[in-house]
């Protein structure tokens, strides 16, 4: 099924823009890098036009400059980063899509951001508000510059705080719709951080590489203390043997049978799957 996009973007490439490089250092220019993403996205089975393709690789271009003065990213090779941050991100639409009713009212968290994958490249694409979270100061207040240069503001907020302390704040509990994390932790620990966060009947959608029958386990047995169930897994191969990855959704049928959030840290020190 094509995921079929809704939003309208506000950066509208110029012909100047179009001809420079991605990155200075770096001979992909971004006509060539939104040709690259519109085709790689449709072996997805996502429809991607100009417009939007185009604000992903803008995203991708000040993160790869600003990588330079933050630490960012360890992939700093363009067409490297396309693939492995920008196209990677778009591989949840289609299972957002999937998984909930795309609105403008939809409310997506976005855990550990970092550069601001995947939160960004998906508000350049769904009409829905995006919260875009990390503890790292640095990566908020550079994903805030993105934010801003993509003219994003009134769509996408971003946050520096702890998971833990986030959920803490009463307004934000039970309050997203979809929850998204790249590999960022195991599977028990994202789980448990989303939980209290998630919104009944709510998804949690994470992307790993290879996770092992160890964590797959852990995870059963957090999602289940947690009120949560795996609805969806699915398998994607990256483009020219980038690598492999696997996408799960969890979603939220009942309260948590401990209470959440625990202490800071506690989700990694004394993991659920213990008890």
């Amino acid at each position: 099924m094509a995921t079929i996009l809704g939003a309208t973007v506000a950066f509208s490439p110029t012909d100047e823009w179009l001809e420079s490089h991605v990155s200075d250092d770096s001979s992909l220019s971004c006509f060539k890098a939104i040709s690259d993403l519109v085709s790689s996205s449709q072996v997805f089975g996502i429809e991607l036009d100009t417009n939007r393709a185009a604000g992903v690789v803008r995203q991708l271009q000040l993160m790869l400059e600003k990588n330079k003065v933050v630490n960012l990213t360890s992939i700093t090779e363009p067409h490297d980063a396309l693939v492995l941050h920008s196209l990677d991100s778009l591989l949840f639409l289609p299972i957002i899509e999937e998984i909930t009713d795309i609105s403008p009212d939809l409310e997506i968290l976005d855990m550990g951001t970092g550069g601001g994958f995947p939160g960004i490249p998906l508000a350049c694409c769904l009409d829905a508000r995006v919260t875009l979270l990390d503890s790292v100061g640095k990566k908020v207040k550079a994903c805030q510059e993105f934010v801003d240069a993509l003219e994003l503001s009134n769509q996408v907020i971003c946050v520096h705080d702890r998971l833990e302390d986030y959920a803490r704040d009463t307004r934000n509990r039970n309050r997203y719709d979809v929850i998204v994390a790249r590999a960022v932790a195991s599977l028990d620990v994202l789980i448990e951080y989303a939980t209290p966060l998630l919104a009944k009947g709510g998804c949690l959608v994470l992307s790993k590489g290879f996770p092992s029958e160890e964590e797959f386990d852990h995870a059963n047995k957090a999602s289940q203390i947690c009120g949560l169930k795996r609805v969806f897994h699915e398998q994607a191969e990256l483009p020219d043997d980038f690598g492999h990855r696997e996408f799960f959704v969890y979603k939220k049928f009942a309260p948590s049978r401990v209470k959440l959030p625990r202490k800071t840290g506690e989700a990694r020190k004394n993991p659920l799957y213990l008890r």
